[in-house]
């Protein structure tokens, strides 16, 4: 089975064109005003509509209030909402109620212990991402560029759904996808020449690294 392949964090036209002739099956756009990636929703919406349905459009958020997500789905119409802060299992059905829209509810890791909280949001999120937790001092909740101990992974439920993330680039996807059961990987600095610019070159070595790579570990 091949992987899913999110390109995270997509600010122009170009990046988003090459994320979709690669074969990308998700892209994600931010919405947090702190990152680099930020875009307001009617630009995310210009950049998406001509790829619409064509792959799966990503509204990442963290701690969005009821105004801020009302914006981004009427504009966006994403295909799925990625809450990448602290979200509580009731945030999340209530979100799901609200919009009719799957979630994907991301969380960041950085040793074993850290999956204890996954259990609670088993049956509530539709799909899991798995992040690296930001360094010290780092504003962001992801794209660090850092990476964790994917052999962490082991320890969670075979039959859970995740995209895996943090750090990944073209020099290390395939030992991700060989070291863990992730159904999908998610990259965004990984591919980038300089924080929020995608280097369409990095997208294809990306690309081109997973196909070398192969299929996701059974």
């Amino acid at each position: 089975m091949k992987p899913d392949i999110k390109i995270c964090g997509l600010k122009t036209p170009e990046a988003v064109e090459r994320a979709l002739a690669r074969g990308a099956t998700h892209i994600g756009f931010i919405f947090f005003p702190k990152s680099p990636r930020n875009v307001p929703p009617e630009v995310a919406a210009d950049l998406a509509h001509p790829v619409r349905g064509k792959l799966q459009i990503v509204a990442v958020t963290v701690d969005a209030n009821d105004e801020e997500l009302d914006d981004i789905v009427h504009l966006l119409k994403p295909d799925i909402i990625q809450m990448h802060g602290h979200e509580s299992p009731a945030r999340i059905l209530q979100v799901k109620a609200l919009y009719g829209l799957p979630v994907m509810k991301a969380f960041s890791i950085r040793d074993a212990a850290d999956l204890d909280r996954v259990d609670p949001y088993i049956g509530v999120a539709d799909r899991f991402l798995f992040d690296a937790k930001a360094p010290a001092g780092s504003a962001l909740p992801g794209g660090n560029g850092v990476s964790f101990d994917w052999q962490i992974m082991d320890a969670l439920d075979a039959d859970i759904d995740y995209m895996l993330s943090g750090g990944l680039n073209k020099d290390n996807v395939g030992l991700a996808l060989a070291s863990t059961r992730a159904r999908g990987v998610d990259v965004s600095s990984g591919v980038e020449s300089a924080p929020g610019v995608k280097d369409p070159d990095m997208i294809d070595a990306f690309f081109d690294a997973i196909a070398e790579a192969g299929t996701v570990r059974a």
